[in-house]
């Protein structure tokens, strides 16, 4: 029954109130009685029972609050009062709301990166067990493997539960329209149950559906069956012509599922490789175990060292000098992205600081403001818990302002830094493709948001003009208050200041490495550049020289279209995410067969370098004479010069892959070529003749004289001009290419973030030093009247206030600069081209600061100059 009347007395507060009013009048007329029975005049006796019984409104308020439900109704007084508090005051609710919006919601749009990306971008079972296999070789650590090299890795490690291959391939996709390329993956029979994966239609790979004669099974991804066969579930059975062979559909995969390794693929094959001798020194797939429970990362990476090593000396012509890297999955699939992510958490946590930081100025302020308003109702009775209540009320709700509104901009930053991503790179990375507001990023909004409340509380709190009733309303204390905020208002200043100074020099460090990323020397002219990749169906093109035949036929159709200045054909572009594509090798002449000596390879036409805009260091280059009837020919880089060749006349040299390839003569020298990423070294590379080795995939590779983009149509359909079946993938122009690598994406997103929380530290820190220097001059004026009226001239005004401004900026810039030196040296790995103490950087970041800071500084020195002495004077 309690329960329910304290319940009930939420309902009936004036009713309530009413009550204790009648009670109290009773009360006291009981005291009043009392006392003229003891002799006490009536005026003396109500006297003393009003003094005795204290302010009634303050009377009400205690017994409220031992009443749960009471004091939950006082708590709502107190929030509505805090509202009006805020509407009474737009500016100041304005201001703090929307940096607090803004500093909790540029920290949630980062957090909502990093919650997709390194909380749960794996949703497969137990996925900590989950690595990736790599053969390492001279040239790094993670390179592809051979698929007799995979076996034996299977069948000799004790440390895997499990291990399956993996291969990214293109499929021609036979449609009532005509053959179509399509993504896929080829992977071992047992791949999905390894990651836990069940089909949601029909059945999963059978074991020894992977090994060579088996029938030809097909898994279909989600948005595979949805939009070509339109989610039917009869799909089953069905036969599909992929690459000329009929495969029969077996199952449906998960709409949740993803394998970013497999970028967009939409067909899953089981791998049905060779594994011939032979074989061995084909290194072009991938592999990925579970590992068994209780067995560590370095336990089996050292385990699989040892079995690497061991094929190494049984097959020494293909294994020689290789390796094994174990990685845990999460690591492959975030590894680029971690460091980068974890750095703009960092950025938006300094933002949030300053957000924070600026808020509590305002706020320090806003209670100095006060004084009169807190000692009023501390002379009515309020008592200083209720007062510590009422102002920390005041913040909750502002912060809980600010953090509604900071999802709207959580979101819009969320929808603006996801169009930074390449979509190419989003294929990659399916996890970002439904990246917004989930359950994980609204309770980190909640604690952003709580943490905020209770810090911004505490300052209300500290700083609350808690004063001697009657010293508040005589309003002394002025200058006691102003001191206290000119103290603790100077703080805070350097602190915005500094951390402003850390965030430009970061946007400034970021933005020259990628300025000095695009233009890196690539050995070659990016623009006016167009590329388009094709692939000869083996059933049309059985034999190298129809695949020759197809490829000289191609560059002539192509230089005939309009604004064609040359064309040629690779079978790799260079600039890519990866190099790929390695070869070993042995210079002839040596004293060791060197079987280590590992270089990119690559097959090019005549017309390839020139077409580029190489540079040819010495030598010649391919022509058309270089076909298969001649010896074969071969040229390398300058690295492949400097690293195999030092001393040594190259022209003169020959060198082959292994005891059976037949020798290659070096007739020239190009200049580097970077084949791989922008931001990784040069490696030795070796170009060889495509009319002596060609390959059924590869690129057609065009200048023009015209926007190269105009080309990419006229080129396909010149290519279906001259066989149909021959498929036409990947068409882009080179620039860009060059903009959708992964390392220009990142170093760009970095440069952008960064540069966009720096441009919003340094309006906040702008925005602190002013109200810091105005509110100084407005507590100061009696003085600056005092100073003026015994003769200081304005000049000597405006150098007192920017004296105590410039001071400020000297000591938040400069500490900023050494902090943003410190911090840069840890993310140095992150830069290129560019030291984590750049000159011009730090130069360029401090003009900035003391602009800013001057800017800030002249309009309330200005204010101060322009102080009439006698009205300074009579209005103290």
């Amino acid at each position: 029954m309690a329960l329910f009347r304290r319940i009930a007395n939420l309902f009936r507060r004036a009713r309530l109130d009413g009550e204790i009013s009648e009670e109290l009048r009773a009360h006291i007329e009981m005291r009043i009685e009392d006392n003229i029975a003891r002799g006490m005049t009536p005026q003396q006796a109500r006297r003393e029972a009003l003094v005795r019984f204290g302010n009634t409104s303050s009377m009400k308020e205690r017994v409220a609050a031992a009443d749960m439900p009471l004091l939950l109704n006082s708590v709502y007084s107190d929030i509505r009062y805090a509202f009006r508090q805020l509407v009474r005051n737009p500016g100041f609710a304005g201001t703090a709301i929307v940096v607090l919006a803004l500093g909790i919601g540029a920290s949630t749009a980062i957090f909502a990166f990093v919650d997709a990306v390194l909380i749960k971008p794996l949703t497969y079972r137990d996925p900590a067990q989950l690595v990736g296999l790599f053969e390492s070789n001279p040239l790094g650590s993670r390179f592809h493997l051979s698929y007799p090299d995979y076996l034996d890795w299977k069948s000799l490690n004790h440390g895997f539960s499990s291990m399956e291959a993996f291969d990214n391939v293109h499929f021609a996709l036979k449609t009532p329209e005509g053959v179509e390329s399509v993504d896929g993956a080829a992977v071992g029979a047992g791949f999905f149950r390894m990651l836990g994966v069940t089909p949601v239609l029909g059945r999963d790979f059978r074991q020894g559906e992977d090994t060579l004669g088996a029938p030809h099974t097909v898994m279909l991804s989600y948005p595979a069956w949805q939009k070509r066969f339109g989610g039917r579930e009869d799909v089953l059975g069905t036969a599909i012509t992929l690459d000329g062979t009929a495969y029969t559909i077996a199952g449906v995969l998960p709409r949740s599922f993803n394998f970013g390794p497999a970028g967009a693929a939409e067909f899953w094959t089981a791998m049905q490789a060779s594994a011939t001798p032979e074989d061995r020194g084909e290194h072009g797939i991938l592999a990925f175990a579970r590992l068994h429970d209780g067995v560590s990362l370095e336990a089996a990476a050292a385990e699989m060292s040892g079995i690497a090593s061991r094929l190494a000396k049984e097959y020494p012509d293909a294994d020689e000098g290789r390796g094994a890297t174990v990685v845990r999955l999460t690591e492959l699939v975030v590894g680029n992205l971690r460091p980068t992510l974890l750095l703009l958490l960092s950025g938006a946590a300094l933002l949030l600081l300053m957000a924070c930081t600026n808020v509590s100025g305002l706020l320090l302020v806003r209670a100095q403001s006060r004084q009169r308003e807190v000692a009023v109702r501390g002379a009515l009775g309020a008592t200083r818990p209720r007062l510590v209540r009422q102002f920390a009320t005041e913040a909750v709700v502002l912060t809980a302002a600010g953090g509604a509104l900071s999802m709207a901009v959580a979101y819009t930053a969320v929808r603006l830094l996801r169009k930074l991503v390449p979509s190419a790179s989003l294929d990659a990375m399916p996890y970002l493709r439904d990246l917004g507001l989930n359950a994980h990023v609204i309770l980190f909004i909640a604690a952003i948001a709580g943490g905020c409340a209770v810090l911004l509380s505490l300052i209300a709190i500290a700083r609350a003009p808690f004063a001697n009733p009657g010293q508040g309303l005589a309003g002394t204390g002025r200058g006691f208050a102003g001191t206290t905020w000119r103290q603790m208002g100077a703080k805070m200043v350097v602190l915005q200041l500094c951390t402003a100074t850390i965030l430009l020099v970061g946007a400034g460090l970021f933005s020259k490495s990628f300025y000095r990323l695009l233009h890196t020397e690539t050995g070659l002219h990016p623009d006016h550049l167009a590329t388009m990749r094709l692939w000869a169906p083996p059933s049309s093109y059985p034999k190298n020289d129809k695949v020759v035949a197809l490829a000289q036929r191609v560059i002539a159709e192509t230089e005939q279209l309009p604004g064609v200045q040359s064309a040629a054909v690779t079978h790799q572009v260079p600039i890519s995410n990866i190099a790929g594509g390695s070869a070993t090798f042995e210079v002839i002449g040596r004293p060791s067969k060197q079987r280590t000596n590992e270089a990119n390879a690559r097959e090019v036409s005549a017309g390839y370098f020139t077409t580029l805009g190489a540079r040819l260091l010495r030598g010649r280059w391919f022509d058309e004479s270089d076909d298969a009837s001649k010896p074969r020919v071969a040229i390398v880089n300058a690295s492949f010069a400097r690293k195999f060749l030092a001393g040594e006349d190259a022209l003169r040299q020959h060198i082959r892959s292994d005891a059976s390839a037949p020798l290659l003569q070096i007739v020239g020298i190009v200049d580097d070529i970077h084949e791989g990423p922008l931001d990784a070294d040069v490696q030795p590379a070796i170009y060889t003749s495509f009319e002596q080795a060609p390959s059924s995939i590869f690129y057609i590779v065009v200048r023009t004289e015209q926007e190269p983009r105009a080309l990419l149509t006229p080129l396909r359909a010149a290519v279906k001009r001259i066989d149909p079946n021959v498929l036409t993938m990947t068409a882009e122009t080179m620039e860009d290419r060059i903009e959708n690598l992964q390392s220009t994406a990142l170093h760009r997103a970095s440069a952008w973030l960064v540069g966009g929380f720096a441009a919003m530290a340094l309006l906040l820190g702008t925005v602190g030093l002013y109200g810091v220097i105005a509110y100084s001059v407005s507590q100061r004026t009696r003085e600056i009247g005092v100073r003026m009226a015994l003769g200081a001239q304005r000049e000597s005004v405006y150098r007192m206030i920017l004296r105590e401004a410039g001071w400020l900026t000297v000591l938040g810039v400069g500490v900023g600069l050494v902090c943003a030196v410190l911090a840069a040296m840890l993310i140095r790995k992150l830069l290129f081209g560019t030291q984590a103490w750049d000159a011009q950087t730090l130069v360029a970041v401090s003009v900035v600061m003391t602009f800013a800071a001057l800017l800030a500084s002249y309009l309330p020195a200005r204010r101060a100059a322009a102080v009439n002495p006698a009205e300074a004077l009579r209005a103290e």
